[in-house]
């Protein structure tokens, strides 16, 4: 059976979100959820587990080049832990270095700087996540 996964691209103010399924393992961003002070808007969590049904959620993990942890990687261990425990679904960290930059240069090279808004560069960073997370199972 194909499964269901939803990453996340965790951030204070903005969480970036994607879906994809492992048998493409391939992934497509999703609207991110605004945050304050890295929370989101549960409510808007649970409409897109909801709606998507996933079998397995995938939190990206901020580390230094070097991978060390840094003051964003405790936040996001809380984050999936707490996406955990609300939904009881399986949640799994993954590396997530470089994703930004290459979110915002895969964006800009597709439309230009109007492309660059902060949700979009979230999301395509959330893909991003997943698909490493893919590659990385295999």
């Amino acid at each position: 059976m194909p499964k269901t996964l939803i990453a996340f691209d965790h951030g204070a103010k903005s969480i970036g979100v994607a879906v994809g399924q492992d048998i493409t393992a391939s992934a497509q961003p999703l609207a991110a959820l605004k945050a304050t002070d890295g929370q989101p808007n549960w409510e808007q969590v649970e409409k897109v587990l909801k709606e998507w049904q996933p079998d397995l959620l995938v939190v990206g993990l901020p580390l230094n080049m070097d991978g060390t942890e840094q003051n964003t990687t405790a936040a996001a261990r809380k984050f999936a832990g707490r996406l955990h425990g609300r939904f009881g679904l399986p949640v799994e960290t993954q590396d997530e270095r470089l994703t930004t930059a290459s979110a915002r240069e895969w964006l800009f090279e597709n439309g230009g700087f109007q492309a660059l808004e902060k949700g979009k560069v979230d999301s395509v960073s959330a893909c991003l996540i997943l698909e490493s997370w893919f590659e990385s199972q295999y």
